[in-house]
């Protein structure tokens, strides 16, 4: 989840460390049935396998595109650092950050 805009991890993060902020999870992104510019990319660039990660690894990458719009692979690599995809579909997640980035994914 994102909290105020900075990636946390929701498993392990307590709820006074929430209190007063905002709270984003995967659903949030979306504005009504129009998805969010990283979640489109992960679709279009079939960046989801098992799904395991694809929360993460989507909000984690909204974050990341946040602080930096135009991100190479490496800043990809070590923005998104800590996310395990348990299917190995990086280089479809670096495509699809990459996607994300063109396509404003600052939003």
């Amino acid at each position: 989840m994102l909290l105020d805009g900075q990636p946390v991890k929701s498993c392990i993060t307590r709820l006074s460390a929430a209190e007063g902020k905002r709270v984003v999870t995967i659903e949030g992104l979306a504005s009504g049935e129009n998805l969010h510019p990283v979640q489109e990319a992960f679709l279009r660039t079939d960046a989801l396998q098992c799904g395991w990660c694809t929360p993460g690894m989507i909000l984690g990458a909204v974050a990341l595109l946040k602080r930096n719009p135009n991100p190479s692979d490496a800043d990809i690599s070590a923005g998104l650092n800590g996310h395990i995809c348990r299917c190995g579909t990086y280089p479809r997640i670096i495509r699809a950050v990459h996607l994300a980035a063109r396509k404003g994914g600052t939003a």
